[in-house]
């Protein structure tokens, strides 16, 4: 076994088109944390993460002696090291409340995202636009009530749906722009433009929407 040379900052090795590693992004940027961001290739993995990760997986985030290799432990673990500002609410029930919306945007949302982008089965894959599509337009008058989703305030809730959001022209889900889908779309233009979602964008992210980046 190789010896893993020790960083004096943190790491955080993210695949740049990945959804998953974005949300992380997001996050640090949002708590204006130094870090040294490694792109990588889940093909091609750097060979030091094999001594870090039992899963030699994307993202993987170092701090010292520590590493994860879970986005929503990265996240939270993140918000705690830098409370400010606050990415999750103070009060028990209302933590508890956004933990379950990541929840669900996990067994609901992300299992269509893994579809669309993996399978090679073409109707496989049609369903899978058309049932985020549908999922999307259903929620979006939902987004009228409060400026970021179910909530006043950005939380993790937002940090892992916009960049499912940012995707969708690449994933092919193309939302109608009418009365009922336009709370969702003037979210994501909020969200989009929001100095610390611009700063979270890789290059390649960047060319997934040139109107907003």
């Amino acid at each position: 076994m190789g010896v893993v040379t020790k960083r004096s900052t943190m790491t955080y090795f993210s695949d740049a088109r990945d959804h998953y590693s974005h949300r992380v992004r997001i996050v640090l940027a949002e708590k204006g944390v130094t870090v040294d961001v490694v792109e990588a290739e889940p093909s091609n993995i750097p060979a030091e993460l094999s001594e870090l990760n039992p899963y030699n997986s994307l993202p993987t985030l170092v701090d010292r002696e520590l590493t994860l290799y879970e986005t929503r432990v990265m996240m939270e673990y993140l918000d705690e090291r830098f409370p400010h500002p606050p990415l999750l609410p103070v009060y028990p029930v209302a933590r508890a409340e956004s933990r379950q919306f990541i929840y669900r945007i996990e067994n609901d949302w992300c299992p269509l995202v893994d579809t669309i982008v993996k399978s090679k089965n073409k109707d496989a894959v049609n369903a899978a636009i058309k049932d985020l599509r549908d999922s999307l337009v259903a929620i979006a008058p939902i987004f009228s009530e409060k400026p970021f989703f179910m909530s006043e305030e950005f939380t993790l809730v937002d940090c892992c749906l916009a960049p499912i959001l940012w995707r969708l022209d690449v994933f092919g889900v193309k939302l109608p722009r009418n009365r009922q889908v336009m709370p969702l779309l003037d979210y994501m233009e909020n969200v989009f433009r929001r100095p610390s979602f611009q700063e979270s964008l890789t290059e390649l992210e960047k060319e997934m929407r040139p109107d907003f980046a």
